[in-house]
């Protein structure tokens, strides 16, 4: 992965800083992770989501969140549907964005990706504060500013991306682009959190009604941890030092290796049999 925001780091001697490769193997390490882990979700979510539809059995809905689907309020059930759907989309096709190889040699694949990608972000954030604003969510007040927020956001960072594309102003419409993606794969770390979370803890601070302390940090800890990160990465690559590009090297490798452990538990147990049996592998 090349983002376009790594600039050759030199030593005294005119070599790229070894701590620069390092840094930047290690990104690329992470980014694959993600992007492979968020696919299989992407994956599970329209096949488990756009499988009940299909199947006239969307009551599956609420296995996961209670209310999702009740029959009385079906204007609620479109806007949510609508963000599950394009939801899907935007995980499997996020990580391709980023990847300059494919900016360089296929252009036109990447505008037309981009186009379906920004589109996706757009229909995932209206379709959600549709669902907020004629439902509410389970979690009530905390939960409805909290997912609300992620949504307004997720509108704001896919029409600033194609407005600098337009404009020609790539810098600009790269970073806008980085964040789009760090708020991209929100739904999914939402979903690894919340499972590790009950692993380890027991469920500490969660309840069936999603309004345990837990649940209400969670409401805004699963986009705005990794949005500040996207944020930190922008402004601040260029001026990391090599001690620290070594410290976020190790910080990254970690994240990689426990990113990789939850994927293969999560496929083994829910994303993996749910995709197979919408195959009909089974």
């Amino acid at each position: 992965m090349d983002t376009n925001f790594e600039p050759e780091f030199l030593t005294d001697a005119g070599r790229p800083d070894i701590s620069a490769k390092i840094l930047r193997s290690a990104a690329v390490a992470l980014g694959a992770t993600v992007w492979l882990s968020s696919t299989l979700f992407g994956l599970y979510i329209l096949a488990f989501y756009a499988g009940a539809f299909a199947d006239g059995s969307m009551d599956k809905w609420n296995d996961i969140l209670p209310r999702l689907h009740e029959t009385d309020t079906p204007a609620a059930t479109l806007g949510i549907g609508l963000h599950f759907a394009a939801g899907g989309v935007i995980l499997i096709l996020g990580f391709v964005q980023l990847i300059s190889a494919i900016r360089n040699r296929f252009p036109a694949l990447h505008r037309v990706i981009g186009r379906i990608y920004v589109t996706a972000s757009l229909l995932a954030g209206i379709g959600g504060l549709v669902f907020i604003a004629l439902k509410g969510t389970i979690g009530g007040a905390v939960m409805n500013v909290g997912f609300g927020l992620y949504g307004i956001l997720m509108i704001v960072g896919a029409v600033q991306t194609i407005r600098y594309a337009r404009l020609g102003q790539l810098e600009a419409h790269r970073a806008w682009a980085l964040r789009l993606f760090a708020l991209a794969i929100g739904s999914w770390l939402y979903r690894m959190d919340y499972g590790f979370w009950l692993m380890l803890s027991g469920g500490a601070g969660h309840t069936p009604d999603f309004r345990g302390w837990f649940d209400m940090l969670m409401a805004f800890f699963f986009y705005i941890p990794n949005l500040s990160v996207a944020e930190a990465f922008i402004r601040g690559r260029r001026n990391m030092s090599p001690a620290v590009r070594i410290f976020a090297s190790a910080v990254l490798v970690g994240a990689s290796a426990f990113l990789i452990l939850g994927t293969y538990y999560f496929t083994k147990l829910y994303w993996g049999p749910a995709i197979i049996d919408r195959l009909g592998f089974l």
